[in-house]
């Protein structure tokens, strides 16, 4: 690992803490699942106010096959692109019925045949309820791995594995949760508090005019 790059997970750790904790409220691998194809162009935290009733009303894999698509798009209405997460959601949850025998899979390959799944939401799958090691290339992660230096690409399978030779194994799922925060909080989109970042040093984009590596 670079000296550079250590240093920056040293400060995001310092900063954020280990904890592995996915944003996405669940109690299972198909709750992740769902809530995370809900995610898309929508916030976490409007998905966390939608998956309560709908894990209630919906209580299965079964559950959820068996839907009404109008009904169920009134459900999720709220997390925008309501037709098509619906309409993925029920093809979904059918595939791993017919195909998996109700089992949620644990490949990149498997993961990624399924309706409405790509590799962010496989990786989610893989590295919150598998364990195994793999980077979430979200809009957050996309944006500040181009400002930090980390890609210079904005294809995001491109953007993985340039962030899987970057950082160690073992921050691969850290790494995201982290850079969520940080830019929730500190490295926004349009408007980034560039005063109050810990990682302005290593910024490329640092609007104050210290030093940039």
């Amino acid at each position: 690992m670079k000296k550079r790059t250590g240093e920056i997970l040293a400060l995001l750790d310092e900063k954020y803490g280990t904890d592995l904790s996915c944003y996405l409220h669940h109690e299972n691998a198909w709750q992740l699942l769902v809530a995370t194809i809900l995610s898309a162009q929508c916030t976490d935290a409007r998905v966390n106010m939608v998956t309560p009733d709908l894990f209630k009303k919906y209580p299965s894999i079964e559950a959820f096959a068996k839907a009404n698509q109008e009904e169920l798009e009134s459900d999720i209405k709220s997390t925008g692109f309501y037709h098509n997460k619906a309409k993925n959601i029920i093809a979904c949850m059918r595939d791993i019925l017919h195909r998996f025998g109700g089992e949620i899979p644990t490949s990149i390959e498997d993961l990624t045949s399924l309706p409405g799944v790509g590799r962010k939401t496989a990786n989610v799958i893989r590295g919150n309820v598998y364990n195994d090691p793999s980077v979430v290339v979200d809009t957050h992660v996309k944006r500040i791995s181009n400002r930090l230096g980390f890609t210079k690409q904005q294809d995001p399978e491109k953007i993985e594995y340039d962030l899987m030779k970057e950082l160690p194994k073992d921050k691969w799922i850290l790494f995201n949760i982290q850079i969520i925060a940080f830019g929730r909080e500190i490295c926004t989109a349009r408007q980034p508090k560039c005063e109050l970042c810990f990682l302005q040093n290593y910024c490329k984009e640092s609007k104050i005019g210290l030093k940039k590596v």
